[in-house]
């Protein structure tokens, strides 16, 4: 038993091992060569999130999903590259816009180059992207497509926020199916889809992918406000500090307009205050760990795991779909 990919997942196969490892070890490889230019300060920005590492969760589920058809297939390495930097590019431009100042435990580009090199850097690499995405034929380039316009769209409605009378966790998950949900949900589809697998096979892992990709966010809202640096490989409370609601303020929220304790009343005061203030800041975070609103976050991520973990069902028994479900433990275990 081997621990490869995010969160030290374990493969018991032998064989997927060998794939696995292999096929990310050609992922590293395209990654570097995609982030080359000719202008070396280029390269230093491009490579900055790739050589900082990261979980390589997109990529992972790429070589994952291949396993259904032909895994050797050409079309799979060059799409997880597709994904990863589509993935890293939207870092780039979501630090900018977030003020964040670290990032996969290195300072963010926007903190060491300013915010316009950070957003140059990101259209560089969807650039970049965009040109691998050309050789794969003009379905990938569609499916691509969608799902950056989702993304985008994703992006958009959060900055916008839930229209009246719309319920506000019910608009943050829709959120989320966009910003990130579409990603992986690609992830997935393209690893099936260049290795030929049937269609019914390709739609299964797509809709595993899109609820794999919502439960991961969530986790990573639970772990911002539980966690420290250290341990998630940026600033804690960033979101919280910008006056992003993630699900577990939303969830303080709903309790306050259902229960109306004064205690409850009293934090979302604070959360409303300026956060900017480190003390006012810290004493917010403390608060929201201790607060009954982290666990029903924990609930909700566990809900899309078990959504997850549940449409695999139709897929053969086999060492790939024992992964893809030992990375919905792996998820809840990472929200605690």
């Amino acid at each position: 038993m081997t621990v490869v990919g995010p969160f030290g997942l374990s493969v018991r196969d032998q064989a997927l091992e060998a794939d696995v490892q292999a096929g990310l070890a050609a992922v590293e490889e395209g990654l570097l060569e995609a982030t080359k230019s000719e202008v070396p300060f280029i390269t230093e920005a491009a490579q900055h999130l790739v050589r900082a590492g990261g979980k390589r969760f997109r990529p992972l589920l790429v070589m994952l999903a291949a396993q259904f058809g032909d895994p050797y297939a050409p079309g799979i390495v060059p799409s997880a590259v597709v994904v990863e930097l589509t993935h890293l590019a939207t870092l780039y431009h979501d630090d900018v816009m977030d003020e964040a100042e670290v990032r996969r435990g290195v300072d963010s580009a926007n903190t060491r180059w300013g915010n316009s090199v950070a957003v140059l850097t990101g259209d560089f690499l969807f650039a970049r992207a965009s040109h691998i995405l050309a050789d794969l034929g003009p379905e990938a380039v569609r499916i691509q497509a969608e799902a950056f316009e989702r993304l985008v769209t994703g992006q958009i409605l959060e900055t916008a926020g839930p229209r009246d009378g719309r319920d506000p966790v019910e608009h943050y998950l829709d959120v989320l199916g966009g910003k990130t949900g579409s990603l992986v949900a690609v992830a997935c589809r393209f690893g099936a889809m260049m290795s030929g697998a049937d269609e019914t096979v390709v739609d299964v892992l797509t809709q595993y992918g899109e609820r794999l990709g919502v439960a991961f966010q969530l986790a990573d809202d639970v772990l911002d406000i539980a966690s420290d640096s250290h341990e998630s490989g940026k600033t804690p409370g960033t979101d919280l500090r910008e006056g992003i609601p993630t699900l577990p303020v939303l969830r303080l929220r709903e309790r306050v307009e259902r229960m109306g304790l004064p205690e409850d009343i009293a934090l979302c005061e604070l959360l409303d205050s300026d956060l900017t203030d480190d003390a006012r800041h810290a004493e917010a975070l403390a608060r929201l760990r201790a607060h009954p609103a982290l666990e029903l976050a924990r609930r909700d991520t566990v809900r899309y795991v078990e959504d997850a973990r549940s449409g695999l069902a139709p897929l053969p028994d086999c060492g790939a779909k024992a992964a893809l479900m030992e990375l919905c433990d792996a998820v809840v275990h990472r929200a605690g």
